[in-house]
């Protein structure tokens, strides 16, 4: 009961703070009261433009750089931001979203090994066909897992933490008429990443490798042989001119905030053109 009734206090406070800036906040710390967590993001992804920060807890050794490199492009790995572009909503854990071998991606290394993550659950909610939230609760403790029992509960409590969201940001994440639609640029950027340079087949596996998938799930995505998956890639790095997964998840950061007024295709092509 005890449990409760601290819940039902955050509750009040969150309705209270809905259109104010202090509801991010309160937001955190009515999840916080019900089930134990370390840490907490709040991204909100508006109509065609690229990711809004609301609430961020950063742990003192991580760099801001982290988080720069996460809102102008490296979001477009992220299991829950695909997932918010595929239309799934409601509460995940992150081994529901990632494909197999993805805490061996560089995009697990480069985000949630930096924010301390050992585990993660969050809600995507709607707030309209192409904006939603993602919220972010994090375990960093050592070998610190969401139980089912707190998933559930999370769950019983996502319709009216739903509605309260939608309350708040709706209307802040609609478009402008005519807004060029950021996030839509960056997945064809994603999609053409090396293109020009690559066949068709090494362009989907690095794809995919940027993705966080296993040598053997592209295998099975594809349906080849892990041994051609592995020359494919071999040759795909030696035409990238990288020697590892961590080279080649750079590469794209780099080319794709490079680009300017991006037109579509290749990033690298203007990325690795010389300097006039």
């Amino acid at each position: 009961m005890r449990d409760l009734a601290v819940y039902s206090q955050r509750l009040a406070s969150l309705i209270q703070a809905v259109q104010t800036p202090d509801f991010p906040h309160q937001l955190v710390a009515t999840l916080r009261s019900l089930v134990p967590i370390e840490d907490a993001t709040v991204v909100v992804y508006p109509e065609r433009n690229f990711p809004v920060v609301e609430y961020f807890e950063e742990p003192e050794e991580v760099s801001t750089s982290t988080l720069d490199r996460f809102v102008l492009g490296a979001f477009v790995l992220d299991p829950f931001y695909i997932a918010g572009t595929e239309q799934q909503f409601g509460v995940f854990r992150l081994r529901d979203l990632s494909p197999q071998g993805f805490r061996d991606s560089e995009y697990y290394k480069n985000w949630y090994r930096n924010c301390g993550y050992q585990d993660e659950c969050g809600f995507i909610v709607r707030l309209s066909d192409s904006a939603f939230i993602n919220i972010a609760l994090g375990k960093t403790r050592s070998r610190s897992r969401f139980s089912q029992s707190q998933v559930e509960l999370l769950r019983d409590i996502a319709p009216v933490i739903e509605t309260l969201c939608r309350r708040h940001w709706e209307f802040d994440t609609q478009a402008a008429p005519g807004a060029v639609d950021l996030r839509k640029q960056l997945h064809e950027a994603l999609d053409h990443f090396g293109k020009s340079l690559l066949t068709d087949r090494e362009a989907q596996v690095i794809n995919l490798v940027l993705h966080g998938h296993s040598t053997k799930t592209v295998a099975e995505k594809l349906s080849i042989s892990i041994e051609t998956v592995k020359l494919h890639r071999k040759h795909a790095y030696a035409k990238l001119e990288v020697s590892s997964q961590a080279e080649l998840f750079y590469l794209f950061l780099d080319s794709l905030m490079s680009a300017k007024n991006y037109g579509g295709g290749d990033t690298l092509v203007a990325y690795l053109k010389p300097p006039q």
